[in-house]
Formats: structure tokens, sequence, C-alpha cells
């Protein structure tokens, strides 16, 4: 799991400092499948897939629930069996090691209930 997860959020100020081209791409390591989107304002993204639509709801609350407690709240896509999450940080319209960090988090996440929906 990535380290990144053990990190939280730090206040995000406009003129705080984009993420570089080279250490986004290391960051981008320790996550799972997640893209960078570069038209317009960069932003993380990333497909999560699931076997119902209340799975998808459950995960989606999940991530409201780590936004507030992190102070960072990102665009949720809710469909049946999918949900897409972007984020971003709007401040400075771009990426921070902020949206890093909830990635990995949003990562840990849908790991911990796609073991537990697996069990029941």
């Amino acid at each position: 799991m990535s380290e990144l997860v053990s990190e939280h959020c730090s206040a995000c100020e406009i003129g705080a400092p984009l993420v570089l081209a080279e250490d986004q791409k290391i960051f981008l390591k320790d996550l799972d499948d997640w893209e960078i989107d570069s038209l317009g304002v960069e932003k993380l993204i990333k497909k999560f897939n699931f076997n119902n639509y209340h799975n998808a709801i459950q995960f989606s609350n999940c991530i409201a629930d780590l936004a507030e407690s992190e102070g960072h709240h990102p665009k949720i896509i809710l469909e049946w069996g999918l949900v897409t999450l972007e984020w971003w940080s709007h401040k400075i319209k771009g990426l921070h090691k902020n949206d890093f960090i909830c990635a990995a988090k949003s990562d840990q996440l849908f790991h911990a209930l796609d073991s537990i929906s697996t069990k029941l």
C-alpha cells in the first residue's frame, strides 16, 4: 500500500505550488491505475467498477466521508456499477500533493469495501 495513505491533506492556499511533472510520475507509481487528465485543469481520474448500484453508493458515501475528514473534495460521478472520481485542487487550478493523498486513500477504501462485499 502506498505511503501516501498515512499522510493527511494540508491547507491549500491560492499560490500553493503545483506538483511538478516529475513528482507526478513518482506519485502515480504509488497509485492503482489513476490517470492525469490534462485537458484544461490537470485532474487525477479513476473509474471504480462495482457489481451493483448499492456498492457504488456505499463507496461514494465513504469517499464523501473521506473528503470531509481531509477537507478536500472530489467530483464524484455515480452510475450503476461505476463510480468515477476526479481529484484536483480548485484553489490552485491543478494538482497538489493533497490530490495524490486522497487518491491513495480512495484506493484503500475501495479495496476494503471490495474485500467486505466478497465475504457477504
